[in-house]
């Protein structure tokens, strides 16, 4: 890893706990100032991970890249409150996710079975359709669209658990978990908007912990796939 790419990543680290506590507030005027902190996100995380020797060999490479430039513009905009906004957010996070897929898929394991991803799916049917509900009772508007985006992101997870032997063992752990941290921060984020009638400040924080820990460790993981022996210690 090079001096940039590390100090990019304390860099995302930093912006990140910064707006994590700025949407934890109650304060108007703090998720106001959120507006110069959200979108700095992943424009660093992006540049900390091309400026990543590893990265640079990464069969994910370009999936990757396609990923977080989807994510800035579902982090731009969520930033606004009305149902086009959401719409908008959960259409770019779907496109970025699927970019996620294609790289993994590429990646899969030719002898995979289907019990890891059938469970990422259980999963998914037990905990999605209470948030489904809720959203097509408040929101009629924005439920195929929550519906798509959330099958989309389950998939992220499913491909995840399929990665074969040719990726480093250790990219293949921090890409689980990434994926894995993406369904909760998700999972947490439709609570708060759909199901819950008074959800509590913190929450939002809850979401913006959660989701930047995920784009970090994809991003992390990406960059293990094109690690080479020598840059063990590195």
């Amino acid at each position: 890893m090079t001096r940039a790419s590390a100090v990019l990543k304390l860099a995302y680290a930093a912006v990140a706990a910064v707006d994590t506590t700025l949407s934890a507030s109650a304060k108007p005027s703090h998720h106001r100032t959120r507006r110069f902190t959200k979108p700095l996100l992943l424009p660093i995380l992006a540049a900390s991970f091309v400026t990543d020797p590893r990265a640079r060999r990464s069969p994910l490479r370009r999936s990757t890249l396609a990923g977080q430039a989807a994510g800035w513009v579902g982090d731009v905009a969520l930033l606004g409150d009305e149902p086009t906004h959401f719409a908008c957010g959960a259409s770019a996070f779907a496109t970025g996710h699927a970019a996620y897929i294609s790289g993994l898929l590429a990646q899969r394991d030719p002898d995979a079975t289907l019990v890891k991803p059938a469970a990422v799916a259980a999963a998914w049917a037990v905990g999605a359709p209470r948030t489904l509900i809720a959203a097509y009772r408040t929101a009629p508007a924005l439920a195929p669209v929550l519906a798509g985006y959330s099958a989309v992101l389950s998939g992220t997870a499913a491909a995840a658990t399929v990665l074969g032997p040719q990726v480093p063992a250790d990219a293949r752990r921090a890409i689980l978990a990434g994926a894995g941290l993406f369904l909760l921060s998700d999972s947490i984020l439709g609570m708060r908007k759909f199901v819950l009638t008074d959800p509590p400040a913190w929450m939002e924080g809850a979401v913006m912990a959660t989701y930047t820990g995920a784009q970090f460790l994809l991003a992390e993981g990406a960059a293990r796939a094109g690690a080479q022996p020598s840059d063990a210690g590195a």
